[in-house]
C-alpha cells in the first residue's frame, strides 16, 4: 500500500483495509493499534515518547521493535517499510 508523506500509518493501514483496530482513533490511549517493525525500519522512525512505551506496556506480543501505529507518521526515509500485524492483539486499558 502507498501512502504519503505525513499521513499516519494507522489511518493508512485502516483505509486499506488492515485489522488494525485504533480504539482510541490515534488518542494513545490504547494499544489495539500494535505493529512490529524489522530492525533496518524500526531505526528510521523517531524514538517512541514515555506515553507509548507506557501503552506498549498493556499490548500483546511486544518486541523491542514494537510501535504504536497511530504514532508513526510517514516520511520519504520510510518508503518501503515492512510491518507486521501480532496474531494476537490485547488491549489492558479497558478502551
Amino acid at each position: 500500500m502507498t501512502g504519503k508523506v505525513g499521513d499516519k500509518l494507522l489511518n493508512l493501514a485502516q483505509a486499506h483495509g488492515e485489522p488494525l483496530e485504533g480504539t482510541c482513533e490515534g488518542q494513545m490511549a490504547c494499544s489495539t493499534c500494535h505493529v512490529i517493525l524489522p530492525k533496518e525500519d524500526f531505526a528510521k522512525v523517531p524514538e517512541a515518547s514515555e506515553l507509548e512505551e507506557d501503552m506498549l506496556d498493556l499490548a500483546s506480543a511486544v518486541t523491542a521493535t514494537s510501535r504504536l501505529s497511530c504514532q508513526i507518521v510517514l516520511t520519504p526515509e520510510l518508503d518501503g517499510m515492512t510491518v507486521r500485524i501480532p496474531n494476537e492483539v490485547r488491549d489492558m486499558t479497558g478502551a
